[in-house]
């Protein structure tokens, strides 16, 4: 699996459209992790944070509309995109599932090519840099087609982990990752590395970022992990 392929969380109780979606998915290049009931959501969650949930509005157990209550909530998992999938066709359903955090609401029958569509938008939103968009912070500007990272127009030189450490940092300013989450994202979840191998690679990213001086970007927060601002 790449580190840096984009995790899209299925939440849907019946077994053939689960299946569908999730072969679906796989084919625009997303991994694909699967849940049955809206207790099985909140484990998978709970274990690794998804990029994007397709959520059914209608699960055993939890409600789908409770689930997005519960991770709009809370500050590790409000970034989380969920687009809410539901048979609930009144304009009331779609404010209440749009009010309660869903960041989009498609109705059932769906076409699936129109879905596909609206989880790459919400991959824009909250991972642009795998289509390719230029991320800016400050006076750092990463091109993430052209693997370069400019800092007051000046070219520095990164190594490919502090790149792929910068752009996740970019991509989510102000958020802070634990080094296991940094592991998961950067280096993959197949892969065994000592967790104090960040901490060497966060050194080398925060030399490479004031090589032509300027402040370092770089927060650590104690006991928590690091942050971009």
């Amino acid at each position: 699996m790449s580190a840096d392929q984009p995790t899209v969380l299925v939440v849907e109780d019946e077994p053939a459209q689960l299946e569908i979606l999730a072969y679906n998915l796989e084919a625009e290049g997303f991994r694909v992790v699967k849940a049955e009931d809206g207790e099985e959501a909140l484990l998978s969650v709970a274990e690794e944070t998804p990029d994007i949930m397709v959520l059914d509005w209608m699960l055993p157990s939890v409600s789908g509309i409770e689930i997005c209550r519960r991770l709009k909530s809370k500050p590790d998992t409000r970034g989380i995109a969920i687009i809410m999938l539901s048979a609930r066709t009144e304009e009331v359903d779609r404010i209440r599932g749009l009010e309660t955090g869903a960041d989009d609401y498609v109705v059932k029958p769906y076409s699936m090519p129109e879905l596909m569509a609206r989880v790459r938008a919400q991959l824009r939103r909250v991972r642009p840099a795998t289509v390719g968009e230029k991320l800016n912070y400050g006076d750092i500007v990463l091109d993430t087609e052209g693997h370069r990272v400019y800092r007051a127009d000046e070219l520095l030189k990164l190594g490919p982990t502090e790149f792929r450490l910068l752009v996740t940092f970019m991509e989510k300013p102000g958020r802070v990752w634990s080094r296991e989450q940094l592991l998961d994202r950067v280096w993959g979840r197949d892969i065994y590395v000592d967790t104090r191998t960040v901490d060497v690679h966060i050194g080398r990213l925060r030399k490479a970022l004031c090589q032509f001086g300027g402040d370092d970007p770089l927060r650590t927060v104690r006991g928590a992990g690091y942050a971009l601002g």
